[in-house]
């Protein structure tokens, strides 16, 4: 196996070719200063082709040519910048590496196929580099072999010749057709030797070769009436091929005219579209004779397939028409060839050129070389297609205009050779348009005007440049309390404009501006689809309201974000019962209310004082005698609470009493609480109040009323210059007051402070403040003690205040 080994002393590579051309290696180094030079020289078109060579019927994938080499490149770098090998009539003959960069047969190539007797054979190809957009020509010159004998039409020749013929006379015979061309082609004709006749090849101007018989010798039918010739066509191969015909001479009675023709070339124009049987010419010859031998036919003289098939001739009239449609994209001329004959069998050649007129009957084409069918969204300037526009008519019928819509973002640049590049125009914004439908229009300048459209769709790929966006800016969510846990409290939700991956939105509590907000124990958030769940029962008393954050954040890269504020209202349950503030029912002893048998009608005897922890109309509060142990005797106020005398009191009138009042609440379901209250009737401060146990002796109870009686002067001495003073501070509490609830400044013991009233009922919440006071009777000048009351209390339902009756002591009025 021969080697060839081509090294180049200037660094740039080496290349190993070996004569079978099945591979090629190529190690170029990678130096920077020639990979500049390199792409400065690729970046222009290359205004002289690359012209190669190669041998018609060469196997497939064999070498041609180290295209890389050839145009400047580094091995596998045709392959990056996507090259492609495009033929001028769309076939794939040819076939690039893009690894090693050669030039290989994609299948064996046939030249008498491809160009038929025209000589030289060249094959036209294109080279593009698609990044960045390059084109390089390209010349395959296919070389012809000898591999076709030279064909005679017929097997026999038949020459009819007078007899009265002189030496010297040609005599035209059909000429043999060989497919190959140059020196494989037919270059002599030979006929085996005798004495009359031998063979003169004669060249046409067209190129051919024709065989004339020369006569020898005069001829005599009485001695020679027929001679057969064998005619040997030989071709300029090495070997040489040949091919045979039988020549039979008739030797025939003297006819010595032949018939000639009035003109010769005969030339004439016809359109292309011309219909079927359109008479072309008429042609016409002359013959000098007379009788039978001067009686003239017309037919076609070595005629070729194609030129039988298109046309026809009338033996008698010499009219030709058209049998086949024209196609000046396929053949632009014709060559006719007409042989008239006499009746005496003297023939005479005319030729008759057609030229076929080109029309506008060839719509433009258009094939793309390249599509990308994706583009993403804020790209600056991007390839979209190259394609290549082409007309087979020719002149103005062959010119096109290309265009697309001019409302479209994109533009059309020529680049080579009615090669087009569609480029985007500016960015482009997927929200706003998501697919574009672009229709290429390519219009020839013929008459009427053809036009070809071509529709691309282009798709605008997502860019992560939208944030999530929440339906409202906030949301606000009611939750009952005492509610179940992991209940559903509600839902927010973020759209993004985006696609894909850009567009999946999700979830997330955002920690609480209030560090003291417990929300990791109260909310949780679905961080799929943004519900919102309750971790705990809520309590409406402990926590009314909370406002906390929630962000959406896509899953695109870099990722985007928003938020939304979310406020959770509490709503309020009937899940608390009264609370009575008094009369306390948790004391070591009851307390007793002491009320003088000379009250009246009416008299306050005291005021149940109770809250509700609930809030509306679950905290308003109503009050009704349950119990009582004397019917008739006490009422209660339903609205505010007052145990007043509803008679006089009589001496019949038992001392001691026990009350039993129901407080209930308004809510759904309704919640009550009981008190019980201890009245004892009394003649009369002086009297001392002893609490007698339900079952004692009454020894037992008067030692313990004489104990009593002690302590109970002592506490109303104490008690008498207590509410002295403390009725002067209220009296100066009121003056200063601006506001309509006083409140007076007195030792809240056990009791809660910074009480006021929230219902409408005459009620009290938790934050209540009430104040225990002691005044004296005007009538006995004795003490007793008094009720809790609340000074200048504001009651909603009878809207008036609380004033100081003509006993010193606070009722309302």
């Amino acid at each position: 196996m021969s080697q060839v080994f081509l090294c180049l002393l200037n660094g740039i590579g080496c290349m190993y070719l070996d004569s079978k051309m099945e591979g090629l290696e190529r190690i170029q180094p990678n130096r920077q200063v020639v990979a500049f030079i390199l792409m400065m020289f690729l970046s222009q078109v290359r205004s002289e082709p690359l012209r190669y060579s190669v041998r018609e019927e060469t196997e497939s994938g064999s070498f041609i040519a180290h295209l890389a080499k050839d145009l400047g490149l580094g091995t596998g770098e045709l392959a990056a910048r996507s090259a492609r090998v495009v033929s001028d009539d769309d076939k794939q003959r040819l076939q690039l590496d893009g690894q090693t960069g050669d030039l290989l047969l994609r299948e064996k190539l046939d030249r008498e196929e491809l160009c038929g007797p025209i000589e030289p054979c060249v094959l036209h190809f294109q080279v593009f580099l698609e990044t960045p957009v390059q084109f390089f020509q390209g010349e395959l010159s296919i070389q012809d072999i000898n591999d076709h004998s030279p064909l005679f039409p017929d097997r026999e020749m038949l020459l009819n010749i007078p007899e009265n013929s002189q030496p010297g006379t040609l005599f035209p015979l059909k000429l043999a057709q060989d497919l190959d061309v140059g020196s494989n082609g037919l270059q002599k004709y030979t006929i085996n030797p005798n004495s009359y006749f031998h063979v003169l090849t004669r060249n046409h101007s067209e190129g051919k070769k024709y065989p004339d018989l020369v006569q020898d010798k005069t001829l005599d039918r009485e001695e020679l009436q027929e001679l057969s010739l064998t005619l040997l066509a030989l071709d300029g191969g090495s070997p040489p091929r040949s091919g045979t015909v039988m020549v039979r001479i008739l030797i025939m009675d003297v006819n010595d005219n032949a018939p000639e023709f009035v003109h010769t070339p005969y030339e004439v124009q016809v359109l292309e579209n011309s219909p079927l049987d359109f008479p072309i010419v008429r042609v016409s010859a002359r013959d000098a004779d007379a009788g039978n031998f001067g009686s003239v036919s017309y037919s076609l003289f070595q005629a070729s397939d194609e030129i039988k098939q298109t046309f026809s001739i009338n033996e008698v009239t010499g009219e030709m028409r058209l049998t086949k449609k024209l196609d000046f994209e396929k053949i632009n001329s014709y060559h006719v060839e007409i042989e008239a004959t006499d009746g005496g069998g003297l023939s005479g050649k005319g030729t008759v050129v057609i030229e076929v007129v080109d029309v506008n009957d060839n719509a433009p084409e258009l094939t793309i070389s390249s599509l990308t069918s994706s583009i993403p969204e804020n790209a600056p300037e991007t390839v979209v297609s190259i394609f290549r526009i082409r007309d087979r008519d020719s002149g103005d019928n062959g010119k096109m205009i290309c265009s697309i819509p001019d409302h479209l973002p994109f533009i059309l640049k020529p680049t080579f050779k009615n090669f087009y590049t569609l480029l985007t125009e500016s960015p482009l914004d997927r929200e706003k348009t998501a697919e574009y439908n672009i229709t290429i229009t390519v219009t020839d300048l013929g008459s009427p005007r053809l036009k070809t459209e071509h529709k691309i769709t282009v798709l605008v790929s997502d860019v992560n440049d939208n944030a999530p966006t929440f339906t409202q800016t906030s949301y606000t969510l009611f939750v009952r309390e005492n509610n179940s846990p992991a209940l559903h409290m509600g839902s927010v939700s973020a759209t993004d404009r985006d696609s894909g991956s850009n567009a999946q939105v999700t979830y997330s509590l955002l920690p609480p501006q209030d560090p003291h907000l417990p929300l990791a124990s109260l909310v949780s958030i679905n961080a799929d689809n943004g519900h919102l769940f309750a971790l705990r029962s809520l309590d409406y008393e402990a926590l009314r309201a909370f406002e906390f954050r929630v962000g959406a954040i896509d899953a695109g890269s870099p990722a985007l974000s928003s938020e939304a504020l979310v406020r959770v209202e509490v709503v309020d349950e009937n899940d608390n019962s009264p609370f009575v503030l008094y009369p306390l029912q948790n004391g070591s002893a009851p307390c007793t209310e002491l009320v003088p048998r000379a009250a009246e009608a009416g008299y306050l005897v005291t005021k149940v004082v109770a809250v509700d922890s609930d809030s509306g109309q679950n905290a308003w509060l109503s009050y009704q005698l349950l119990k009582a142990t004397e019917p008739g005797l006490f009422s209660v106020w339903a609205h505010n609470g007052e145990v007043r005398t509803a008679r006089l009191l009589s001496e019949r009138d038992a001392a001691k009493h026990r009350l039993i009042v129901l407080v209930k609440d308004n809510g759904e379901p309704l919640m009550s609480t009981t008190v019980t209250l201890h009245v004892l009737l009394v003649d009369g401060f002086s009297q001392p109040y002893l609490p007698l146990p339900e079952v004692a002796s009454d020894q037992a109870r008067a030692d313990s009323l004489t104990v009593y009686l002690v302590i109970a002067l002592a506490s109303v001495s104490s008690l008498f210059l207590f509410s002295v003073l403390l009725f002067i501070a209220v009296r100066l509490c009121r003056r200063n007051r601006e506001a309509s609830v006083g409140r007076c400044s007195v030792p809240e013991g056990h009791f809660p402070g910074h009480l006021v009233d929230v219902s409408g009922t005459g009620t009290l919440s938790q934050s209540y403040q009430y104040e225990v006071c002691m005044t004296g009777d005007s009538r006995t000048g004795e003490f007793k003690f008094l009720k809790p009351i609340i000074p200048n209390l504001l009651v909603p339902d009878i809207g008036r205040e609380v004033k100081e009756n003509s006993r010193n002591s606070f009722v309302f009025s």
